[in-house]
């Protein structure tokens, strides 16, 4: 599933938080937040699509999910944060090669032709990781194991990234091919900056096959470069992206300029990213996958890049100006997106209170970004009473409409989406700060659920608020509308 993700290590956060987060850009998937009980996480897993069954261990933990509100194709759950404040995003689709994909192909479902056959399952995917692991693990460091296990066993029938942290490190995890795998811990004062391409840049094989301390592989992994004369680096540099990844025109159009974008936010000075004597440009295939940004980053910075439409500049599909350049390259802030979080785990909070996740429905560029408590046994109806069918009464649809709404009528809906966003963050974020003091004074679990569904109230108020204003703008636009002698 086509998607953009941002990973901040604690030292380069404002608050010395980690935060993991990612656009999931499916095709108008409806979605909704929950709260999975461990009562309810199934003991023996089998995969709708790839129909690989797993047994599961008996001790899960609760966590928050995203899934899919029609399960015809599987969860899905796209995202979440356990009880032991571990927080994951599964997954963002990656590119690979012809190379590693014959030496070891996906493992992918074989039907039945006819009576006599026997059918063979394919592997674990986006549908089901989030489900296998999240439940069971107690720091980043295990999910990355845990996962790495299960692709080892079983396999998979797709190319992926993804991502794990708790309150001290974040985790990159990408798959090679059907049954390998490589993960890498994201330097503390870094961000990284992840398209839907193989992103690691550079990669320690000895400290993976060694001490393990910032790198994990498959145990094989060197061999297998090796005996499949994958390597195409030179001068002994070992770039994981030569080596496992693509370099097509398709990625500089749809991969690279993502990149550029959010590079050019986060390091602006540290690296030149405009004109033609610039280091990296749109169509780079060296942009690194992270960087030192040249100022601490909030929440709402990450909420700002999976915002983006390439704003300031000449592909910005919203600009007036004509500029020859519009509209070329694929923005972060696509139409299609379900849900888009940042799991945030706050190494400052109080233990209860550590894990936050924001949560924004439908389009990032339109939508609100939500801050709500995941150390809770529900979610809010607001949040997670979502129907196949639209409605005013849930924040998916509230907010999908607003998106749609506002494109068409971009120049004149843009300041009351600006208002609404701030609004939304700014009260949001007073409700956590007022929580986060009485939790830490009274220890009282039951506070975050009061706080979460006066979360909930503020962002129907505010959304609601914003949609009265869009729908009378976009009215103003109608194409029938006629002035004379309306009175």
């Amino acid at each position: 599933m086509p998607c953009t993700t941002v990973l901040v290590g604690k030292n380069a956060s404002n608050d010395h938080s980690t935060m993991i987060a990612r656009t999931d850009d499916g095709f108008f998937d409806e979605k909704k937040l929950v709260v999975v009980d461990p009562k309810k996480q199934p003991r023996k897993y089998k995969s709708v699509l790839s129909h690989v069954e797993i047994p599961l261990p008996d001790d899960p933990m609760r966590y928050t999910a995203c899934p899919s509100v029609d399960p015809k194709n599987g969860t899905w759950a796209a995202t979440g944060i356990n009880e032991a404040n571990v927080g994951m995003t599964a997954t963002e689709t990656i590119t690979t090669n012809p190379r590693v994909l014959a030496a070891d192909p996906l493992v992918e479902l074989k039907k039945k032709k006819n009576r006599r056959d026997k059918e063979t399952p394919g592997g674990i995917g986006e549908e089901d990781i989030v489900v296998l692991v999240l439940p069971y693990i107690r720091s980043a460091r295990e999910g990355v194991l845990r996962l790495g296990s299960l692709l080892e066993t079983y396999g998979t029938y797709e190319t992926n990234g993804i991502a794990f942290n708790d309150e001290n490190e974040v985790w990159w995890l990408e798959t090679i091919g059907g049954h390998h795998w490589m993960a890498r811990r994201v330097p503390d004062d870094a961000v990284a900056i992840l398209p839907n391409e193989f992103c690691m840049t550079d990669f320690d094989l000895e400290d993976a096959l060694g001490e393990k301390k910032d790198h994990l592989c498959s145990a094989d992994l060197k061999s297998f470069i090796e005996e499949n004369h994958l390597d195409l680096n030179q001068n002994g540099k070992f770039n994981p992206r030569d080596v496992f990844g693509s370099r097509t025109d398709q990625d500089h159009i749809y991969n690279t300029p993502r990149a550029w974008f959010m590079g050019r936010y986060f390091a602006p000075f540290s690296h030149s990213w405009d004109g033609q004597d610039a280091e990296f440009n749109p169509e780079s295939d060296d942009i690194p996958w992270c960087l030192v940004p040249d100022r601490k980053v909030a929440a709402e910075d990450v909420k700002y890049v999976l915002s983006s439409h390439y704003q300031g500049t000449d592909f910005d599909p919203y600009t007036s100006r004509e500029t020859g350049k519009r509209g070329m390259y694929r923005s972060i802030g696509i139409n299609r997106t379900g849900v888009t979080s940042i799991c945030q785990i706050r190494s400052d909070a109080p233990d209860l209170c550590k894990a936050v996740e924001w949560i924004c429905f439908g389009s990032t560029t339109f939508s609100a970004m939500l801050p709500v408590y995941t150390n809770v046994d529900r979610m809010p109806k607001y949040l997670s009473d979502v129907t196949l069918d639209t409605s005013t009464e849930n924040f998916y649809w509230t907010s999908r409409l607003i998106g749609a709404l506002a494109d068409p009528n971009y120049n004149t809906s843009i300041q009351n989406v600006d208002r609404y966003h701030e609004k939304v963050a700014v009260r949001g974020r007073q409700i956590i700060v007022e929580t986060d003091r009485k939790v830490a004074e009274t220890g009282d679990r039951a506070l975050l659920a009061e706080a979460n569904e006066k979360l909930a109230d503020m962002a129907k108020e505010e959304s609601t608020s914003t949609l009265n204003k869009i729908l009378r703008d976009a009215s103003l636009h109608m194409k029938n509308g006629f002035n004379r002698a309306d009175h």
